[in-house]
């Protein structure tokens, strides 16, 4: 038997509606019929990308993040504009932070972010054969652009030197894919 995990919304009421995100405050029904609120932040989507260059190295960016007070080591990510295609966003945001123009962009994987109160959906590319240019990034980004050897990127996930999730997953599942597609990174 197939139990029912669905929350019916009954009511929903924007509270806040920021740049970049909605908050709601929601009444729901629960399976067993009974009533609860859910906080609910709207998020347009986003992209993250690894760029991995012909010597095997990625390019991170070190930024303050106001949310958690510290800055991070991350890889290149950005959110979606309204109708934008996830792969041009990838190319968009690798030009804008890091500089990267062209090559080529493997899907890794696309992701809930934070779906306890967030509906944040996240697609992960790998970039790979990319030019390196000038990077142009927004006027109220200040980020300063690292380049780690892969393996030391992986030690650096395990040491929590490295503590966003999404620069995480990617580090991690471009490792795998490198074990598993070496060759044809190389074309």
């Amino acid at each position: 038997m197939t139990q029912n995990f669905e929350e019916k919304t009954i009511s929903s009421k924007k509270i806040f509606e920021g740049k970049i995100i909605k908050v709601f405050f929601d009444d729901v029904m629960l399976p067993n019929k009974k009533m609860a609120t859910r906080e609910k932040v709207w998020h347009p989507g986003a992209v993250a990308v690894v760029p991995l260059t012909m010597d095997n190295e990625i390019i991170l960016i070190k930024q303050y993040r106001y949310p958690v007070e510290e800055v991070l080591i991350e890889i290149p990510a950005g959110k979606l504009d309204k109708d934008e295609i996830p792969m041009d966003c990838a190319r968009r945001e690798l030009q804008e932070e890091v500089g990267a123009i062209g090559g080529n962009l493997v899907h890794l994987t696309s992701f809930h972010t934070t779906p306890g109160f967030s509906n944040e959906f996240l697609h992960l590319y790998l970039a790979t054969n990319f030019e390196k240019k000038e990077n142009n990034p927004d006027e109220d980004e200040f980020l300063q652009i690292i380049k780690v050897p892969l393996r030391d990127s992986m030690d650096w996930v395990f040491e929590g030197k490295i503590k966003d999730a999404k620069s995480i997953i990617g580090i991690l599942m471009t490792n795998e894919y490198i074990k598993n597609n070496y060759y044809d990174l190389k074309k």
